[in-house]
């Protein structure tokens, strides 16, 4: 283990920060922000522009004990058919409010599990979608996929809904490993999603591989890239597991005991993300990693990665809908989100109400410390001119933020008059640098590593 004092000094080892998929987080929505915003965002929104739509599966077979999204186990599939009604009915009343004529430039189900759908249900869900927000002719359409609940005739249904993008979760591949957080997935059964998915011509496989679990080691790791490089997805991200068993209530059949400490963590992403590399993949942000032909790829050479819900993207709308139970709206004023519980979700729409129950409308520096947060988390530097451009000339609510950093981050950051870059560090420390210059941050408040 490779113990590194600079790291140690700026308490990266220990240090916990917000992820910063949306700026202002999650934590500061509140209930002024109800349906009312969201009527108002929809049918403002301009029909030339194209929106991302996001739609929530919530449902799982089985409960794996370290994912802390928002899901529900289910051996029945009257829940499932019961639940697509609603998000049918949610897609009508949304559609309600749009301008004539707007269209999907990106769709994307999550879950949960998105492939506990039936292919009839699948069909069914993106027939309905379609008639009321068709799609753009270069649309691209991802769907995340679990290999222990697929089928031929799932793959079928779905690359003829149109999915031309898929994302598989791996986690871990090692036995002690699967047994520690409730999650079984052998090689093989990867293996066979894998080969359909390439049958049907995707054109762009994800994986997700996760770093910090209970009982990895070193060789076991190793093993796990290994694996995922000979399966060669196109992209593949590599998270470190969040431990937040006050918020994932599942969370707490997992051993404290058996995790690996900030330095083990820090250890165990270098160790993979050098494998990764070696491996022909080019890093992305602070924990993607693709072939250097795959767009995200190309996006973050240009200069275009984007940074959203679903993490680091090359989508450029500026709005994106989210359906279905605990489902996140952006808009360009601000954040709407669905009711959490299916059960409140479920009487909104049968009362036929839009789904929103919380948000928060955001200023216009707001949206200036949202785009520097982003900046830093795809880019690690941030550009001044760029900033004025956008939102004019008047940049100092981020004095404080930078006169912080000069002090404490040292030559780890080179600043000039036109902006600052960070030069040594980035990827291990961009969350920190984001976390100075948030305006509604609770030092209190608990996030999850960022080692």
């Amino acid at each position: 283990m490779t113990y590194n004092p600079e790291l140690a000094r700026l308490g990266v080892y220990d240090a916990r920060a917000p992820r910063y998929t949306s700026y202002p987080t999650a934590v500061q929505f509140t209930q002024d922000v109800g349906q009312d915003f969201t009527q108002a965002a929809l049918s403002s929104l301009p029909v030339d522009i194209p929106v991302s739509i996001y739609i929530h599966i919530p449902f799982c077979e089985r409960l794996c004990w370290f994912c802390a999204c928002r899901t529900q186990g289910t051996k029945s599939a009257s829940p499932v058919a019961a639940y697509l009604e609603r998000v049918i009915a949610e897609i009508d009343l949304v559609a309600q409010h749009l301008p004539d004529g707007i269209k999907a430039g990106r769709i994307h189900w999550g879950g949960g599990t998105p492939t506990i759908l039936t292919p009839e249900q699948i069909t069914y869900l993106s027939t309905k979608l379609e008639q009321k927000i068709p799609r753009t002719k270069d649309a691209e359409f991802s769907v995340e996929i679990d290999p222990t609940l697929i089928s031929q005739a799932k793959i079928d249904a779905l690359v003829q809904a149109g999915m031309n993008r898929a994302s598989i979760g791996v986690q871990d591949f090692a036995l002690k490993v699967q047994n520690a957080i409730g999650r079984e997935q052998s090689i093989e059964t990867t293996q066979k999603c894998v080969d359909m998915l390439r049958r049907a011509n995707i054109a762009s496989l994800n994986m997700d591989i996760l770093y910090g679990l209970p009982h990895q080691t070193r060789a076991s790791v190793l093993d796990t890239v290994h694996h995922v490089h000979a399966l060669s997805p196109d992209r593949i991200a590599l998270y470190g597991y969040a431990h937040v068993p006050w918020m994932a209530k599942r969370q707490q059949l997992i051993d404290e005991a058996a995790l690996p400490n900030g330095e083990a963590r820090h250890d165990l992403f270098q160790l993979m993300s050098a494998e990764l590399q070696k491996s022909g993949y080019a890093p992305v942000g602070i924990d993607h990693f693709a072939k250097t032909t795959d767009s995200m790829a190309v996006a973050n050479k240009n200069g275009q990665l984007r940074r959203n819900f679903q993490g680091y993207t090359t989508d450029v709308m500026d709005t994106l809908i989210g359906l279905g139970a605990s489902s996140i709206s952006k808009y360009p004023n601000g954040y709407a989100q669905n009711s959490a519980k299916s059960s409140d979700y479920t009487r909104a729409i049968d009362a036929g109400n839009l789904a929103t129950y919380r948000g928060i409308e955001t200023s216009q520096t707001d949206r200036l410390i949202a785009r520097v947060i982003e900046m830093i988390m795809c880019d690690f530097k941030v550009d001044y001119p760029s900033l004025k451009t956008e939102f004019g000339d008047d940049l100092s609510c981020l004095n404080t933020a930078i006169l912080y950093l000069q002090k404490e981050f040292g030559s780890i950051i080179v600043f000039s008059k036109n902006g600052f870059e960070i030069v040594k560090h980035k990827r291990i420390i961009a969350r920190l640098v984001a976390k100075a210059f948030d305006q509604y941050i609770d030092d209190n408040a608990q996030f999850s590593a960022v080692s």
